[in-house]
């Protein structure tokens, strides 16, 4: 079973409401955004700008699983020039009260101090996990949990090895950047066979249902796909993608939703 939604707001605070009792709370994944942009990047990036917007004031937590960016890394001294735009409104949702979490995904997981000490994000490599309105949540990216996928798995032992992190740092940014968009395996750029996409994404469903016997709600990413499907001791959701569906879940006193963001839609 699927719930669509289309909305360019979301509902302001209920009166009385607080942090930890009817919370609102967002998760939104693969977002993709480019430090380069092509017409359709800076399209997208404009959509996921309008969409955090709209949640400043409004959102107690956000959750980033993962891909939010293609590329990610910081240096001592150095930030990405592309990526201010979303951090300047990420921080404008922190200032805001929003509490803001991210999970790394298969793009974005070279994190240093950076998120941390200087915007106040909690960061986790591999999976997320809280009581949110008396209701269990585990989120991950979910590339681990992918069937017939070796190779990538095998790739993700590579670049996250300390010795390629430490050849990233000491190199120019403008050439360890170039390396990185070289390296990066955009789903928008690589065409997979929906036989194979498919056989993927039984590995996630099959994770989903594995861990729903410990957990009521079940958020996963990474597919592209978005999914809402209601199981007898639980919900699986997958949060989608930003390049397609512009995807997200919306989790208001309690209640889980599958949402897909109009930027056009009249308020």
């Amino acid at each position: 079973m699927s719930k669509r939604i289309s909305e360019q707001s979301v509902i302001s605070r209920t009166k009385g409401s607080e942090l930890h009792g009817n919370m609102r709370v967002y998760i939104a994944s693969d977002f993709h955004l480019k430090f380069s942009e092509n017409e359709e990047d800076s399209a997208r990036r404009k959509r996921v700008l309008s969409f955090l917007e709209s949640l400043v004031g409004k959102a107690d937590l956000l959750i980033l699983n993962g891909d939010i960016f293609d590329i990610w890394f910081v240096w001592k001294t150095v930030i990405i020039k592309g990526y201010f735009p979303i951090l300047k409104k990420l921080a404008d949702l922190r200032e805001n009260g929003c509490r803001i979490v991210f999970i790394a995904g298969n793009h974005d997981f070279w994190f240093k101090d950076f998120l941390e000490e200087e915007l106040g994000f909690e960061i986790f490599q591999d999976k997320f996990s809280e009581i949110i309105d008396d209701k269990n949540v585990f989120v991950s990216h979910g590339d681990l949990f992918t069937s017939n996928d070796f190779r990538y798995k095998l790739f993700r032992k590579l670049v996250r090895n300390k010795i390629i992190m430490k050849i990233f740092e000491i190199i120019h940014p403008d050439i360890a950047l170039n390396l990185g968009k070289f390296l990066s395996r955009s789903s928008r750029d690589t065409k997979i066979p929906k036989a194979i996409q498919r056989r993927k994404e039984l590995g996630l469903d099959k994770f989903a249902k594995q861990k729903l016997k410990n957990y009521d709600i079940v958020i996963l990413g990474h597919s592209h796909l978005p999914k809402y499907v209601e199981y007898e001791n639980g919900i699986y959701l997958n949060s989608g993608d930003w390049i397609v569906h512009n995807s997200y879940i919306r989790m208001l006193e309690g209640k889980i939703e599958l949402c897909y963001y109009d930027q056009y839609k009249p308020a």
